[in-house]
């Protein structure tokens, strides 16, 4: 486990294993992240979500407390993973870091509840898997709009990004702030 810019923010680069069949690997072992956390994590869902390329998804967070921390991986295709820290008063609070999470590295990204979290899709169909600490419950889903000037993420954008109404819908970093919305570190 590698630890990221962002405290909370880890990448796991697994092993695989290839011969004639295929590839093997393990794509997500609790001891590691238990090691590296310090703690265990309990998963209370397991999402899929299949996008095709310029669909631009997040940013995402729960409210803190209970908060959702999230293990994500790209089982098909490529995508650009983002985490950025919207806790207020934290020392990286309004950054992010850029992962690019494919089918080749197998690579995965582990998210501590109160981080944000947003992905594009680059290939022409991307499935990404993750799993969550707790179960979606819409009255503590937040978001922050992908494209906020003032967060200034570096989308790697060659067509115009597909965004649901909500995702379009979302507010700033400074409105989520000043709408007191955002949890605290």
């Amino acid at each position: 486990m590698k630890r990221l810019s962002i405290d909370g923010a880890l990448l796991y680069t697994p092993r695989i294993h290839s011969d004639p069949r295929g590839d093997f690997l393990e794509a997500f072992r609790a001891a590691d992240l238990r090691e590296a956390l310090g703690h265990s994590i309990e998963l209370a869902q397991a999402n899929c979500s299949v996008s095709r390329r310029g669909v631009l998804r997040g940013v995402h967070f729960a409210d803190v407390p209970p908060g959702q921390a999230k293990y994500v991986m790209c089982v098909s295709g490529d995508v650009l993973d983002v985490v950025v820290d919207v806790r207020v008063g934290s020392p990286t609070f309004g950054q992010w870091e850029a992962v690019r999470l494919d089918d080749m590295s197998r690579c995965g990204i582990y998210l501590a509840e109160g981080l944000g979290h947003a992905f594009l899709a680059l290939s022409e169909s991307a499935t990404v898997v993750y799993f969550c600490s707790t179960a979606y419950d819409p009255a503590r889903e937040h978001g922050i709009h992908p494209l906020d000037p003032d967060l200034g993420i570096e989308w790697p954008l060659d067509v115009e990004p597909l965004l649901s109404a909500k995702d379009a819908a979302a507010p700033t970093l400074k409105q989520a702030l000043d709408a007191g919305i955002l949890p605290s570190w």
